[in-house]
């Protein structure tokens, strides 16, 4: 943890063991704190705002609940569902950090005269004593690290931010929390979207909009119909399971035309590409991006860093190239920027290239 300018922090509570952990040890360094749960759903029964206040309790902190059920409706829900019905697959946790999570917290962190944010964030803030610019850099749990999802921070909120398990292994930190008595410490993580608990993206859109998706075609690369699908919007980029097409071998889902109400199928040669340009940019270790940059590049969370190329564009974007075709390259999620621990920037992946010439 860097050295701290005020000793007083707000903690972002989940009600989970990570948030737990972080108020924990944020005492421990001596900060003032107060925790607090952003209430981000409006059908939240409201069990994780009270299993966070036993926490502060335990703890002996003020605890306080933000109701922006209203805004993350409005900022991350309204635009998952907008870009899935447009053929994209949006990444809500970024949109949630980006335009939800940090910029509040630090606006109520302002009202209540903290000057930190602590969270439970596996990640590290750290600051370049050459160049002066805020660092945000991996996890030491390789497994549990979070920068991919969290690239949009500004310098300014860097600066402000406080990730106190960043040094620490997911095990360390359950094992801390039975030690102090936390009844979450074996709370299992969540892996589903918040509002979408299951994880089936295309029945919660056709609750929310309340539209029924129609059947349409399966088409093979040429464009020949193969099959019948259930709505467009209920598939995704390198889906295999649930197509039911007997077709004699393997086949995936390559491609999505949600105006014709198609979906493109072909052997899983087809889903890699090299190229994709990604547009919406956050910059961290460097001001911008000038000339070609040698990067580890992610696509999806889970991914290890590829090596590739950024290459500047017109219009605010950049072109990735990768050494070697990557799966399931897909608009609409994140691609992220590595100098070995560093985050370089990261943003929207806007187009993809295929290696076949066919575009997505």
């Amino acid at each position: 943890m860097r050295e701290n300018r005020d000793q007083s922090a707000l903690i972002a509570m989940s009600g989970g063991v990570d948030s737990s952990v972080a108020a924990h040890l944020m005492l421990v360094e001596g900060f003032r704190c107060q925790g607090a749960t952003m209430r981000l759903l409006k059908s939240d029964g409201g069990q994780n705002a009270a299993d966070a206040e036993a926490v502060c309790r335990h703890l002996g902190i003020p605890f306080m609940e933000l109701d922006l059920a209203g805004e993350f409706e409005e900022a991350v829900i309204q635009k998952f569902v907008r870009v899935y019905l447009a053929g994209g697959t949006p990444n809500p946790c970024v949109d949630c950090n980006r335009r939800m999570k940090f910029s509040r917290l630090m606006e109520a962190a302002d009202a209540e005269g903290f000057f930190y944010v602590a969270t439970g964030h596996y990640a590290r803030a750290e600051r370049d004593e050459e160049t002066g610019r805020m660092l945000l850099k991996k996890a030491l749990d390789a497994g549990k690290d979070q920068s991919y999802f969290l690239y949009t921070l500004t310098q300014r909120q860097l600066e402000r931010v406080q990730f106190p398990l960043g040094g620490m292994e997911k095990r360390q930190v359950r094992e801390l929390a039975e030690r102090l008595g936390f009844s979450n410490a074996r709370r299992r993580d969540s892996q589903d979207v918040c509002f979408i608990p299951g994880g089936d993206y295309g029945a919660f859109i056709e609750s929310y909009t309340g539209r029924d998706f129609p059947a349409g075609d399966f088409l093979d690369r040429e464009g020949r119909a193969v099959g019948r699908h259930r709505g467009a919007a209920r598939y995704t980029l390198g889906q295999r399971k649930g197509l039911g097409l007997p077709m004699g071998e393997p086949v995936y889902v390559c491609g999505k035309d949600m105006a014709a109400n198609t979906v493109t199928v072909g052997p899983e040669s087809a889903l890699y590409a090299r190229e994709a340009l990604v547009e919406d940019l956050n910059w961290i270790s460097v001001e911008g991006l000038a000339a070609p940059l040698r990067v580890g590049a992610k696509t999806r969370s889970r991914q290890g860093e590829q090596p590739a190329e950024i290459v500047p564009e017109a219009g605010n974007r950049v072109r990735i190239v990768f050494d070697r075709p990557q799966r399931a390259v897909t608009p609409g999620q994140a691609a992220v920027f590595y100098d070995g621990g560093c985050v370089v920037g990261g943003g929207t992946i806007a187009e993809v290239l295929k290696e076949d010439g066919h575009g997505l």
